[in-house]
């Protein structure tokens, strides 16, 4: 329990000195951040480069466009993709930026071992079913997340609290 703890403070404590000192959430500085190593295809392909699920990186995304933080555009070769790119706002509070707390947990788990990853994705999913959180689309790390996804976790609480 106290490995979880920790990984949790450390995420933590990114995204409050990301809210501290830029305004923006933990989750909108590490899709700044990816961004920062070049544009995003399209949304599913920044969605891989997070690790995250294409609905809440969309969320992240449209948040950091309505703050002119990002651009999204029409792909040259495919009106159906959006292009997101960094902005010169984006780039000067990225300038700015604390530590990203998801990037170094990326970092982490990339230094274990393939067999120790496999384990620990097998470990952590049982741990979800357990939870019974599974049909759960999970948001960004520290991102507020919209009304249609918070919802089961609502229900869970409360069966928590009563039960």
């Amino acid at each position: 329990m106290d490995a979880l703890r920790r990984i949790v403070r450390a995420l933590r404590i990114s995204a409050r000195a990301a809210e501290g000192r830029l305004g923006i959430s933990g989750a909108q500085l590490f899709v700044l951040h990816e961004l920062v190593h070049g544009d995003a295809s399209s949304i599913d392909e920044l969605a891989t480069r997070t690790r995250t699920h294409q609905s809440s990186v969309s969320v992240v995304v449209s948040r950091l466009a309505a703050r002119g933080l990002v651009v999204r555009r029409t792909a040259p070769d495919d009106a159906r993709r959006t292009v997101i790119t960094l902005t010169a706002a984006g780039r000067a509070l990225l300038r700015r930026a604390p530590e990203v707390g998801q990037a170094r947990l990326i970092t982490g788990l990339e230094r274990l071992r393939p067999a120790q990853r496999r384990t620990l994705a097998s470990h952590l999913v049982a741990l979800v079913h357990a939870l019974e959180a599974d049909d759960e689309t999970p948001a960004m790390f520290f991102e507020e997340e919209s009304p249609g996804i918070s919802r089961r976790r609502v229900v869970i609480t409360r069966r928590v609290r009563t039960g």
